[in-house]
């Protein structure tokens, strides 16, 4: 029977998932350091490495490669910020509704009016970072927390922005996809880091995470969001401040309540996170949470 809803049909013994090898080839520019030599060190042979049998190689080297990174520049805490990679800033949303008034169609036009309501969002996580970023210049460096992303647009490179324009590095876990993910422009280069496995890029999320702030977004964000939330749930992780900035947005896509209605989680569970709306009451949640003294910027 015929389903409109499902993908053509795929073959059964097609490998559920992608292999590193065909993404691998788009990074390297000469091809020749990929054909398999059996001459080469083992360590030193990227296709016995991209092998299928190597994997649990690879998590090993995914997870080692930022770790190390991070702690040699002493990042110890961060504020991990997600969010919708679509949003665009404030004067870029608003020229892409003025070009569109001229020569685009009423879709164009609708869509460009979400792109300057959903700036908002954009100002804000960059405004939030970039408080984070002024207020902790004061502590100690083993005190102090940084910002960091998944590295991409939209929100991601929002926050990044901010923590450079206050003059402070910020962390970039990136991704490698089918439509390739390049990093924005404001992630400090050398706290830039590119992963193939979502599991293990989960983890170093979480790995360092002091607090998750939670911007509007798409699957990728609510993926993100709800595994915080299961962690810290099965206590799996430590709490840590779950803010879901934007509680117009949040309230209106899940209905939190109905899960405690159905008995699906406890009426204790809702507590594992909270609504904000401004860039002042993200940040102060997480100072109390805390108890840091840091001067109002």
């Amino acid at each position: 029977m015929h389903n409109d809803g499902m993908q053509s049909i795929q073959d059964l013994h097609a490998p559920s998932l992608p292999h590193a090898w065909a993404e691998t080839q788009t990074e390297f520019h000469d091809a020749g350091l990929l054909e398999p030599q059996a001459n080469r060190l083992a360590f030193a042979d990227p296709e016995f490495l991209l092998r299928r049998e190597t994997r649990g190689i690879r998590f090993q080297l995914e997870m080692l490669k930022p770790d190390l990174a991070q702690t040699e520049a002493g990042i110890e805490h961060t504020v991990v910020v997600f969010g919708s990679a679509r949003f665009s800033d404030r004067v870029t949303a608003q020229a892409q509704l003025q070009a569109a008034t001229l020569n685009g169609s009423e879709q164009d036009i609708a869509k460009a009016q979400t792109q300057v309501r959903n700036a908002q969002h954009y100002e804000n996580a960059r405004e939030f970072s970039r408080r984070v970023a002024q207020s902790c210049s004061c502590l100690p460096d083993d005190e102090k927390l940084y910002i960091c992303t998944g590295g991409g647009p939209g929100i991601m490179e929002a926050a990044n922005r901010g923590a450079k324009e206050a003059g402070a590095p910020s962390v970039a876990l990136n991704i490698a996809l089918p439509h390739e993910q390049h990093p924005n422009a404001y992630v400090t280069p050398d706290l830039s880091f590119k992963f193939h496995y979502f599991a293990l890029r989960k983890m170093h999320f979480m790995m360092r995470a002091k607090a998750l702030v939670a911007f509007p977004g798409g699957f990728g964000t609510l993926d993100e969001l709800f595994e915080v939330m299961t962690l810290v749930q099965t206590r799996k992780a430590r709490p840590v401040p779950i803010l879901l900035f934007g509680s117009d947005y949040w309230q209106r896509l899940i209905n939190m309540e109905v899960l405690v209605e159905e008995g699906t989680i406890s009426k204790e569970d809702l507590k594992l996170f909270r609504y904000v709306d401004t860039p002042e009451d993200a940040w102060q949640v997480i100072c109390d949470f805390y108890q840091l003294n840091i001067p109002k910027v």
